[in-house]
């Protein structure tokens, strides 16, 4: 919780609501004009009482003048507070041109503070895992003691990402009611798509998104992608969408011919082949989502080529870390043997 004291107000109440509900121990002291002053932590009051003060002074007098902050409109925001994170800074306001506190940041509970609005994908019948998902959609199947779509949204809310949207189909009701609490104060919504439209085809139904750039993605993975490095690299190349991609290698245990027709032109003797393999992750400017045909069947990869077509920058992304599509059950234990190990 984050508390605003006035500059008159006594040293002794802010003890008390540190004590009692400050975010990180952190106090913001506001003028008669509401213009943030400073911050005041339980340090700022011991050196001050140190140094003569009394407990029925004003905070004025305590107050850390010289704080940490960032405006509003920054272009380099975020990368500011990924600095300022590294530096081990638990809270860091964000004022608007007038000094007035328009949010704080929590650097210790959040990865980032992304300004990305998140559909999730869950409308599919997992026919692969039957009999698991006859009467269970895939997307609330358990991976430990949590179902696989929580972890997604978890992390999601994890960097700063306030904005969700799961698109629902098949046993829609069951993720309907799974999501009418808020999670984490978050208010997830469930969109229903009124007839299986493809990975993208739904997400028209969105009513409305709140930021230029839109995190699509499956809600079936097991993964621990950095969002924060997503959208960097994202914004760092101008592009205009961008696809998570995981590394693949095949191996072939033989040798291989070079041929020309019937004609041996070499071998290549037991070659190994690296790919990027599509993930299932894609962000978007989100004024394209309006290409979308409506009303109709249309999968990522349709998308990808209507973008490329008309000449759109569609990336890649490398995702190095945990990526497990649960399609099949062979993948789902794998998910669940991993899990075990997750702190």
């Amino acid at each position: 919780m984050v508390n605003y004291f006035e500059v008159n107000d006594t040293i002794i109440k802010a003890l008390q609501a540190l004590e009692k509900n400050s975010l990180h121990q952190t106090l913001f002291v506001v003028d008669k004009q509401d213009v943030c002053c400073g911050t005041l932590t339980d340090g700022d009051i011991r050196r001050y009482l140190i140094g003569g003060g009394q407990l029925t002074d004003n905070v004025e007098h305590a107050v850390h003048r010289n704080f940490i902050c960032v405006q509003q409109g920054d272009p380099t925001l975020l990368a500011k507070l990924k600095e300022f994170r590294t530096k081990k800074m638990k809270v860091v306001p964000l004022l608007d041109k007038l000094g007035h506190i328009v949010d704080v940041y929590d650097l210790i509970n959040y990865k980032s503070h992304l300004p990305i609005d998140a559909v999730l994908m869950a409308g599919g019948k997992g026919e692969r895992l039957r009999p698991l998902t006859e009467k269970i959609p895939k997307p609330l199947l358990k991976v430990g003691d949590k179902s696989i779509i929580d972890y997604n949204v978890e992390r999601l809310i994890s960097y700063g990402i306030e904005n969700i949207n799961v698109t629902v189909n098949y046993l829609r009701e069951q993720l309907e009611e799974h999501f009418a609490k808020p999670m984490q104060g978050i208010r997830v919504q469930t969109i229903r798509e009124p007839r299986f439209l493809g990975t993208m085809g739904s997400v028209l139904f969105v009513e409305q998104f709140y930021n230029d750039t839109v995190l699509v993605m499956n809600s079936d993975l097991f993964t621990n992608i950095d969002y924060e490095d997503f959208f960097f690299h994202f914004k760092e190349h101008d592009a205009d969408m961008s696809i998570a991609a995981v590394p693949y290698t095949i191996s072939v245990p033989y040798g291989i011919f070079k041929l020309n027709g019937c004609e041996v032109k070499g071998v290549l003797e037991k070659p190994t082949y690296n790919y990027y393999a599509n993930a299932g992750i894609y962000l978007v400017k989100r004024e394209l989502l309006n290409l979308i045909p409506k009303n109709t069947f249309f999968n990522a990869t349709d998308f990808m080529t209507l973008l490329m077509e008309r000449g759109y920058r569609v990336i890649r992304f490398p995702l190095n870390g945990t990526w497990i599509d649960i399609g099949n059950p062979q993948e789902y234990q794998k998910a669940k043997e991993l899990v075990k190990h997750m702190k």
